[in-house]
């Protein structure tokens, strides 16, 4: 068999059992440091070997792997969220004493089982390639073991975790007792002949499953514990780079395997879509802990990238790829500016620790605002064009009611957004926030600061790509 269609993903296991061999056997001082750096070389070398593999599309182990466009544009979304969360966290991990050096390996193994997962065409590769994924999470969600919060997030996230598991796996049973097979084409031919009420109801667990690791309405309780009591830099991987995979897989089932019964899964994500956005943005409203307020916000974001998947096209499911880009741009910068909020050398999580931020620390004060904007969709901001994509599809497929709900979401969540540029704009504060020395964040932060000042430039590029990808999944 011609394994080069998944070289990536071999190194990537290698690399791993190297770098867990690393943490053990290296200094207790410098193990954290040598290992992070060991991890993001293996990330940007698995990245090159994916890039050089994926040219052709192909399948692998009897169409239970698959190598196409979609997989590699979400395995580069993935590598590269993983690679700069890892390089945001690294300061603040040393300051805060949080000096775990198996938490870059576990991190590792975590993207291991999500490029994995993009590239499912069965549902047992798929449900392998999710547990993979989410093992490791539960661990690093809990791994401050000194932190009472700490420990409850991930007691909280493995609990919900392995019950989202169980609705998988018994959606999946169901659609394996209805079609006789698990793979994505036999039960595309299936569904397609007959949509039996036992290949109904699994979809309908398989969609549920899929919900709680995307954080929708009603599946997700475990989102705001999560995102509050793990620390930042935990929190920042758990907002960017699963929810990546989990879109793709959404994208890859209702588009491939359940492609000739849109009418059946159109109505669960519309409904899903309608939850997420309304309860993410009325939700975020009452939140004064900025990570409980990225939870809520990230709900909502959800809920608007599903708007392109219900709408059942194709160009839908491009404005879904090119949210993603745009939603990993919003959501690095703002946790680069929580990651540097520091009072002595303590980390703060509160809005109000923002106040007179404008005076103190201009840069981020402006970076805030920038990103703020685009995530309320305000132009000509990245946040908009995505927001537009998306709805547009909507519209196209005649689901006018979905997109007004966006938009009006859309002004309710501008609404708290407003509220934190208020407070660092024109309230004063008499203890100010440290001066930050992260010069490598501060760069990373410019860079997301100007793709999303200037994304429209690139729009027709990302849009023409993507048409090219989805057209052939």
């Amino acid at each position: 068999m011609n394994l080069y269609g998944i070289s990536g993903e071999i190194f990537l296991a290698i690399s791993g059992m190297i770098a867990l061999l690393i943490s053990v056997f290296s200094s207790k001082d410098s193990s954290l440091k040598i290992t992070t750096r060991f991890c993001n070389l293996s990330l940007l070398i698995s990245l090159i070997l994916i890039v050089l593999s994926h040219k052709n599309s192909g399948y692998l182990f009897n169409e239970m792997y698959v190598y196409d466009g979609l997989s590699l544009y979400s395995k580069i979304l993935i590598i590269l969220g993983t690679i700069l969360t890892l390089l945001i966290g690294n300061k603040p991990q040393k300051i805060d004493g949080f000096n775990h050096p198996e938490y870059p390996v576990l991190i590792l193994f975590s993207v291991l089982g999500m490029v994995l997962m993009t590239s499912s065409k069965n549902l047992i590769s798929l449900y392998m390639a999710l547990e993979l994924q989410s093992l490791p999470l539960y661990v690093i969600a809990a791994i401050n073991r000194d932190n009472l919060k700490s420990s409850e997030a991930g007691l909280k996230y493995f609990i919900l975790g392995a019950l989202s598991s169980g609705l998988l796996l018994f959606g999946m049973s169901l659609v394996y007792g209805a079609v006789g097979d698990t793979s994505f084409s036999s039960i595309s031919e299936v569904s397609s002949q007959n949509m039996s009420s036992i290949l109904l109801v699994g979809l309908v667990f398989i969609l549920s499953g899929l919900a709680f690791k995307i954080s929708l309405v009603p599946f997700h309780m475990w989102t705001p514990d999560v995102y509050e009591g793990a620390p930042t830099p935990v929190t920042a991987f758990f907002a960017i780079v699963p929810k990546i995979a989990a879109i793709t897989i959404l994208v890859r089932v209702t588009f491939s395997a359940f492609d000739n019964a849109v009418t059946s899964w159109q109505q669960i994500i519309i409904l899903l879509s309608l939850l997420s956005m309304i309860l993410g943005s009325f939700a975020a409203i009452m939140q004064t802990n900025l990570k409980r307020l990225m939870a809520y916000s990230s709900i909502a974001h959800m809920g608007y990238a599903l708007v392109g998947v219900a709408s059942g096209l194709l160009e839908g499911v491009s404005g879904v790829l090119i949210y993603m880009v745009i939603y990993i741009i919003m959501n690095v910068g703002a946790f680069i500016i929580i990651l540097s909020m520091r009072r002595d050398n303590q980390i703060v999580e509160e809005i109000y620790d923002l106040k007179g931020i404008s005076k103190t620390h201009p840069f981020l004060a402006f970076g805030f605002v920038s990103i703020l904007f685009s995530m309320a969709g305000i132009p000509p901001l990245a946040g908009f064009f995505g927001k537009w994509l998306v709805f547009y599809s909507a519209v196209n497929a005649n689901l006018v009611f979905l997109a007004i709900i966006g938009v009006l979401t859309s002004v309710v969540g501008a609404f708290y957004y407003l509220r934190i540029i208020k407070i660092m704009y024109f309230d004063e504060n008499d203890v100010n926030l440290d001066v930050v020395e992260n010069k490598s964040s501060m760069a990373i932060l410019g860079l997301m600061l100007f793709l999303t000042l200037s994304f429209g430039i690139f729009l027709n590029w990302f849009v023409e790509t993507t048409m090219g990808i989805v057209s052939l999944i």
